[in-house]
């Protein structure tokens, strides 16, 4: 019992120092990463107050880490790294390189090995995924050239780092503290590599080549039985039940084994749906990641630690980026374009405290490199966004003063116009009214992306070769994969997906997208209206105008008639208030014909 408590005590704490921290953070316009890993320090056994417990917290947060790789996996493709790969690959390769280089020759001043260096170097060579992607985002450079190579860039540094948590265990793992007794046990250090390395492949082979068989099955029979619980926890079980079979099975990391899990779903028709599912679960989790991270370390370090810290710092925010700088250059990119690439990189996250902790674990990196990590991490994601937009202005002072040439100006003549095949329209449901609104504007040349939650639906679209997204428009993540930001218009046509969580989500995520709604009742117009809806059409409306209009026909009206019975039933029941009328919203569209 007693232990039951520390738990809930160590959850309910952790959490609620996360949450209190990290709105102040973000209150702050910074990341809330920040508060997180504050949240920790709070917590933590360094500082007085309430103290988390411990070993509860690091395995909450090898949940986080399971569940983060499997996110991670989900949104990996290989494609995108192939189309930056010029750039990125050798980028990050070179960066790295520079990384571990300086970080062996600065903690060697410190009395560290070459080895415990070089693992270090490695960890603050990888940039965070999260602040590297909100950074981005929030400067509306995510979808371009900067923000594509940025992300391969990333992608290759998290496929670098997912291999030395592979090798890691394998060289200096239980009974093989170190290489030398290894070579005792007659293996030798690269006889280790090589079974790892064998034993890497096998899983990597099963698992994509027959994962990619049975999981997206296993994923369509869970769908067809339309439970949204199950399909939770069925993604819930693959991503936690591949991560412990790689581990107990091949010798390899969770954290890889989740994200070869991800990789799979990902290439299948439920990525979204299960990256919507999973999102909660995984922020929930990997929170208590941050927070744990945080609880390690010891503020009085500071006094002694200091000359490390700002060394780490330094690395991070200087030597990281000016290597990243110098490549994108040589690559006669301009030097605004190399500045942002570089500046988004000079920051660490995730990925080096989970490489810090198994080394840590395996005693192959000294204690005081955590209190080092925290501190770098702490400072460089805080300053991360205020470099970003300071990019501008230098790039200006420089322009200003002669040191760089202003580009020349765009001549508009010669930009290409959006022609119609660009236009993108998302559509919620595919029965009857979602089909005939499909056809109509493929008919116009409107490009539609349907968004269903009919499995059998999705795959029958997918085989005719046209968009389909498998899940609930109301999760923010199935409208972003529908491409919500660059489509024009929304049209909800299935009544079941009528809520006002879809047309805030769509609203939020594009202000300026034109969105039409069906509805049920006459009484959720209003609601939908004020939700940010354009148009409200009613079920229980139209039928009654249709209704009107075939009655009056049945007891021998004129045309003229049924018209005028037709506009008192519309203005009875849809009654046009002053405030709709001001934002040209509608309950429903005025026609000749009633619609049924």
């Amino acid at each position: 019992m007693l232990h039951d408590i520390d738990l809930i005590l160590t959850l309910t704490g952790g959490l609620t120092a996360a949450l209190a921290l990290g709105f102040i953070t973000q209150k702050l316009k910074l990341s809330p990463i920040v508060g997180y890993l504050l949240a920790g320090v709070i917590v933590g056994p360094f500082t007085p107050g309430f103290v988390a417990d411990g070993s509860i917290a690091t395995q909450f947060a090898e949940l986080g880490v399971i569940l983060l790789m499997f996110g991670v996996g989900l949104h990996f493709h290989l494609k995108d790294l192939m189309a930056v790969r010029k750039v990125a690959i050798p980028g990050a390769i070179v960066q790295i390189a520079a990384a571990t280089a300086l970080g062996a020759a600065v903690t060697h001043f410190f009395g560290w090995t070459w080895a415990e260096g070089m693992v270090f170097g490695i960890a603050i060579s990888v940039a965070s995924t999260v602040v590297l992607t909100r950074v981005l985002a929030d400067h509306k450079a995510l979808h371009t050239p900067v923000g594509h190579i940025a992300v391969g860039w990333l992608i290759v540094e998290d496929l670098f780092t997912i291999l030395v948590l592979v090798l890691l265990p394998a060289i200096y793992g239980a009974g093989q503290t170190d290489t030398a007794h290894a070579v005792e046990a007659g293996m030798g250090v690269w006889a280790t590599l090589g079974i790892a390395v064998l034993k890497l492949g096998v899983l990597v082979v099963f698992t994509l080549v027959a994962g990619q068989k049975i999981i997206p099955w296993f994923l369509g029979y869970v769908a067809r039985t339309g439970s949204r619980d199950l399909f939770t926890l069925t993604v819930l079980v693959l991503a936690l039940g591949i991560a412990v079979g790689s581990a107990k099975f091949f010798g390899a990391s969770m954290a890889l084994g989740a994200f070869l899990a991800g990789m799979v779903v990902g290439q299948s028709e439920f990525s979204a749906r299960a990256a919507a599912d999973a999102l909660p679960m995984r922020d929930a989790f990997a929170v208590l990641f941050f927070v744990s991270v945080g609880m390690m370390f010891d503020p009085s370090a500071v006094v002694t630690g200091w000359p490390l810290m700002l060394a780490t710092l330094g690395i991070v925010i200087l030597g990281k980026p000016l290597a990243a700088l110098v490549v994108v250059l040589l690559f006669k990119k301009p030097l605004r374009f190399a500045l942002c690439i570089a500046v988004a990189l000079a920051q660490i996250g995730e990925f080096s405290f989970i490489l810090a902790q198994l080394a840590q674990h395996l005693k192959v990196m000294p204690k005081e490199a955590i209190n080092a990590l925290v501190f770098a991490s702490v400072v460089s994601i805080t300053i991360n966004p205020l470099l970003y937009q300071s990019i501008d202005p230098f790039i200006r002072w420089l322009e200003k003063r002669g040191w760089l040439r202003k580009p020349a100006p765009i001549d508009l003549k010669k930009v290409p116009e959006l022609d119609a095949h660009s236009t993108r329209v998302v559509v919620v449901g595919y029965g009857p009214v979602g089909r005939t609104l499909s056809r109509i504007l493929r008919d116009n040349h409107i490009q539609v992306v349907v968004v269903e939650i009919n499995i059998a639906t999705v795959q029958k679209l997918h085989a005719e070769g046209l968009p389909a997204i498998y899940g609930e428009a109301s999760s923010r993540e199935i409208l972003h994969h529908a491409g919500i930001e660059k489509a024009v218009g929304l049209i909800i046509a299935a009544s079941s997906a009528a809520s006002t969580e879809v047309v805030e989500a769509a609203r939020d995520l594009n202000p300026k997208i034109h969105i039409l709604t069906r509805s049920t009742y006459l009484k959720e117009n209003d609601a939908l209206l004020n939700a940010g809806a354009d148009a409200v059409f009613s079920s229980e409306g139209e039928i009654a105008l249709s209704m009107s209009a075939f009655l009056m026909s049945e007891l021998g009206a004129s045309d003229e008639q049924v018209d005028r019975e037709r506009d008192r039933v519309r203005e009875e029941l849809f009654p046009q208030k002053q405030d709709i009328q001001e934002h040209t919203k509608i309950t429903s569209t005025p026609r000749n014909d009633p619609v049924t």
